[in-house]
């Protein structure tokens, strides 16, 4: 009796040893899956973050949710195209280190400037941007928005410059040029490379209207489109109408001068109109 008592107690102390032995393991491999599971939520926030800097959080976060992200489609959106003047000779007499330096900081404070007015920036093409208001989602105030951004951008290129100014730089002057018309948005490309992006005659027009900043002088040109969807808060001073590439009649244009916050909302529109 007393040795199968004995035998049945070995029996039950090896079985809770091996019972111990398997909880460990199986904590342990929980841990080990635990800390996996954290590296690799870490890694796909690093990627997000990393992506972030290459598409609009918007598109970013659709994807990320595994949903279609926003799939091409006609909208109304207002393009804005600015560009460095005189930046190709400057930049031959400016070391390449110092160029990028300079351009880095440029983007930096424009890229604030726009999306404090509910603007994306969607393209660097060289000393050059495109940015889009309107495109990923509603806004009946795009137009509006976009011209205030223009002028932002002008207040802070001024600051910047003083910046840059102060060791030694040159000041950068740039060219903008707003339009806005119907156009097809939405993510495109190939299944190696996409990006968000605009298509249609609007953008090519806000390049020409862009390049009109030359022609008259000015830094910030808006089309009749554009100033049709203004109230009387903004300052404009209409310039003479010139033919364009690809355009069968001329283009005219206003120069934006200023936004009196506080001034009449009358005009050729109010953003309740542009609403409705």
């Amino acid at each position: 009796m007393t040795v199968l008592f004995v035998m049945t107690l070995a029996v039950s102390v090896a079985g809770l040893a091996g019972l111990a032995w398997a909880l460990r393991r199986a904590h342990t491999e929980i841990e080990r899956h635990r800390t996996a599971l954290a590296r690799t939520v870490e890694r796909v926030e690093h990627i997000e973050r990393a992506f972030q800097q290459f598409a609009p959080l918007d598109v970013v976060e659709r994807f990320a949710a595994g949903g279609e992200a926003h799939e091409p489609a006609q909208r109304t959106v207002t393009v804005l195209f600015a560009d460095l003047k005189g930046f190709t000779p400057m930049s031959e007499r400016i070391e390449p280190a110092t160029m990028v330096e300079m351009l880095n900081g440029y983007f930096r404070a424009m890229h604030a400037a726009l999306s404090a007015h509910h603007g994306h920036l969607a393209r660097l093409m060289g000393d050059g941007l495109l940015a889009l208001f309107g495109a990923l989602d509603h806004n009946p105030w795009q137009t509006p928005d976009a011209v205030r951004a223009a002028l932002a951008m002008r207040e802070a290129l001024s600051h910047y410059n003083d910046e840059i100014e102060s060791r030694g730089l040159p000041r950068l002057e740039f060219g903008v040029g707003i339009h806005v018309g119907n156009v097809v948005a939405g993510v495109m490309g190939s299944d190696r490379l996409m990006e968000f992006t605009v298509i249609g005659d609007p953008v090519n027009t806000a390049a020409r209207v862009e390049a009109l900043t030359r022609t008259h002088g000015v830094d910030i040109l808006i089309t009749e489109a554009v100033r049709a969807k203004l109230d009387g808060r903004f300052e404009l001073r209409e310039m003479p109408a010139v033919s364009v590439k690809g355009k069968s009649e001329p283009v005219a244009t206003w120069a934006v001068e200023a936004y009196a916050r506080g001034g009449r909302a009358d005009g050729a529109a109010t953003a309740q109109g542009e609403a409705s």
